[in-house]
């Protein structure tokens, strides 16, 4: 009647608790669906059977799993009882995956006011333009990452973790990946294969999946440079239009995301401008068929900063810090790599690999936005950067 999943609580051979563990424990049962989004394969359902392993009393629905959708189809309260039974717990997996679900996850939070649910999506550009109207009040959101440096720091200790950087840096923080250290170019290529855009690719507006994979590994060799549309439309044979369509899919979709550059005071700052990074270090490489240790490659200040700024976002994400973030460039070629915008002040970084690298803050953002705290981060200093002591 509905998928069971079996699951080997050895399925990392290492069970690394995640920081939303915590959060969600201490949202249950109180009157509102719980909504976890994340890519595929990041672990969304490891997180939940972890939690919730040695329970009883719940329905596991897996969406990806054509039986338990025809659960969803015309549901009424009642036969929704029915299904649910005496379950107190209904974890729905891959969510978007069912017609109409917003309606329906409403259906049951309004109707059967006891039950816990909790649904998974892997791509919000389905699961939460699906949910939003219907489920306005009702819902609390997380968004799971892959596994970030202060998950890896509390499951082993700050000083590994350390060491591990360039390897990091290289395969970056899938689950599995860090599971299998021996297998990780294997893993990496099934992801990037078969799972990362499955969302994507199965929607029937996208037919062209040949492009988006052009487009990815455009933007894999552009990580931490401006992108034009334009001048990605004319690399992979599309249209400005539909080029900023994709972006925004694969957005949604958990595998890049976006920086804008920005601009208030100063006439000479870049308007508009994109800067765009991979969610994981280990996606982007293998994009451009490039797994060469760092000491061997030309991007390794591309590879510094996507992995810097991604676990930043991880970090203020699992620990509630709400800024606005940008880059700052001027056309005179005066930039800033990273601004978080806070409380009426700026943090301004700059990332540097070298050692003997050093950046000061630029006169004109300093004059113009006088507000600002500046910080150079490199290997020496960065995990204050991306980790809570």
């Amino acid at each position: 009647m509905y998928y069971l999943y079996e699951y080997n609580r050895n399925i990392y051979n290492l069970m690394i608790k995640r920081i939303l563990s915590n959060k969600i424990t201490k949202q249950l049962f109180k009157g509102k669906a719980i909504i976890i989004f994340g890519p595929r394969q990041v672990g969304k359902t490891t997180l939940l059977k972890d939690l919730f392993y040695s329970k009883k009393d719940i329905l596991w629905i897996n969406a990806d799993n054509i039986e338990d959708r025809e659960l969803f189809e015309s549901p009424s309260a009642t036969r929704l009882k029915a299904v649910i039974g005496n379950n107190n717990m209904v974890i729905i997996d891959e969510a978007q995956r069912i017609k109409d679900i917003g309606i329906k996850l409403k259906l049951i939070t309004d109707e059967i006011q006891e039950i816990q649910l909790i649904a998974t999506g892997s791509s919000s550009f389905e699961l939460a333009n699906k949910i939003n109207e219907p489920l306005t009040g009702r819902k609390t959101e997380h968004l799971l990452y892959p596994i970030s440096f202060s998950e890896m720091t509390e499951h082993s200790n700050l000083l590994t973790e350390i060491k591990m950087l360039n390897h990091r840096l290289i395969y970056g923080c899938y689950p599995e990946v860090v599971a299998k250290p021996s297998n990780e170019k294997e893993i990496l290529q099934e992801l990037t294969n078969s799972y990362l855009y499955k969302d994507i690719l199965e929607w029937n507006k996208i037919k062209k999946s040949d492009r988006i994979i052009k487009l990815l590994q455009a933007l894999a060799f552009q990580v931490g440079s401006q992108v034009s549309y334009h001048e990605l439309g004319q690399t992979v044979g599309l249209n400005s239009e539909t080029v900023e369509s994709y972006i925004n899919l694969l957005e949604q979709s958990f595998v890049i995301f976006t920086l804008t550059s920005f601009s208030r005071n100063l006439r000479n700052e870049l308007k508009k401008s994109h800067k765009i990074y991979f969610y994981d270090n280990g996606v982007r490489n293998t994009l451009i068929s490039n797994f060469n240790p760092v000491s061997l490659r030309n991007d390794t200040g591309a590879l510094w900063e996507n992995y810097l700024i991604s676990e930043r976002i991880k970090y203020c994400s699992y620990n509630n810090i709400y800024s606005n973030k940008y880059f700052w460039r001027t056309h005179a070629r005066q930039e800033i790599d990273y601004i978080e915008e806070r409380d009426g002040y700026f943090y301004a970084y700059e990332f540097k690999w070298g050692k003997n690298k050093k950046a000061k803050l630029p006169k004109a953002f300093k004059s113009a936005y006088p507000n600002v705290v500046f910080n150079v981060i490199s290997p020496e200093n960065h995990e204050a950067f991306i980790h809570k002591f």
